[in-house]
């Protein structure tokens, strides 16, 4: 038996498609964008949605393949021992066969539908950096943070080029910063779950400490709202949304949001599964998510 379509689907952990919400960010602005908000057709529309199903397509296949080359790892956490994988409901030719044509089926929706030649370059650079980090990155202190950084900027690419917006080199540096916030809260939850067995289910975590990333998720969080607060006050923001944006009024729920949820982290609320916090896990970190994006389209549609 290789497993059923259930242990499948689970294997390919559809809430974490979440995470390519960056792929829309681009339609959402380029909506908003004065010089080019005109040309937002549905033609425009539909090659954003289709890089964010691509991409849920070759994220899903990476989890995959991912979860194959770490089954005897996820066997020894107290968590990722029930995947479907791990737990021997799906096999790992199974899980390998439905990796390949998963990203297969992606790449053909980014080349027909979300962006052409070059979202099919985006799309396999994401595939090419995570095989990388499956087989040898993830096992370097840091460097298996910046590669899962490095996948959030290639997400925010995709959809520039699916919308054919230019994303603002804020936007780059602030999806940078978050990414790696979020990347090493996850370390410090998975060094608390597991504590000194940490090298057994992730390697690199034997190079972490809980002082090293409480310190460093500091910094992260400074130069994420440092890095957003740019994004709302410079020229070029104003030339796009208008002079008379109020994008600034949402910097104070980016600094609560962060804050939040690195007590949540620190008090063992969450942190190993952000998807979980960021799909509602936390009321008040909802809410201020929700007040965020009633700003944002109070700032971009009625400037």
């Amino acid at each position: 038996m290789t497993g059923t379509p259930g242990a499948l689907l689970r294997a390919m952990r559809p809430p974490q498609w979440s995470k390519n919400v960056f792929v829309l960010a681009a339609l959402v602005f380029a909506a908003g964008d004065r010089r080019i908000g005109q040309e937002m057709t549905g033609e425009r529309v539909l090659a954003v949605l289709a890089a964010f199903a691509a991409f849920s397509l070759a994220s899903s296949a990476v989890y995959l393949l991912n979860d194959v080359l770490d089954v005897e790892k996820d066997r020894a956490h107290p968590e990722k021992k029930k995947r479907p994988i791990a737990s021997g409901e799906l096999t790992p030719r199974a899980a390998l066969t439905a990796a390949g044509v998963l990203f297969v089926v992606g790449l053909v929706l980014a080349a027909t539908l979300g962006g052409g030649r070059a979202g099919v370059a985006v799309l396999a650079g994401y595939g090419a950096l995570n095989v990388a980090y499956g087989l040898a990155l993830k096992r370097v202190v840091l460097v298996d943070a910046f590669c899962i950084a490095s996948g959030f900027l290639l997400r925010l690419a995709a959809g520039g080029v699916a919308a054919g917006a230019e994303v603002s080199r804020w936007a780059f540096l602030c999806t940078l910063f978050l990414a790696l916030f979020l990347a090493l809260n996850k370390r410090r939850a998975e060094l608390a779950l597991v504590g000194e067995d940490g090298a057994r289910t992730r390697p690199s975590l034997q190079e972490y400490s809980v002082p090293f990333l409480d310190q460093m998720v500091s910094v992260l969080a400074a130069c994420t709202i440092v890095a957003y607060t740019m994004y709302t006050v410079d020229p070029d923001t104003a030339a796009k949304f208008g002079a008379s944006s109020q994008l600034f009024w949402s910097v104070p729920c980016v600094a609560f949001g962060l804050g939040r949820y690195m007590v949540l982290v620190q008090s063992g609320r969450g942190g190993e599964n952000p998807s979980r916090i960021l799909l509602g896990g936390d009321a008040w970190f909802l809410a201020n998510t929700l007040l965020w994006g009633a700003l944002i389209a109070r700032a971009i549609f009625h400037a």
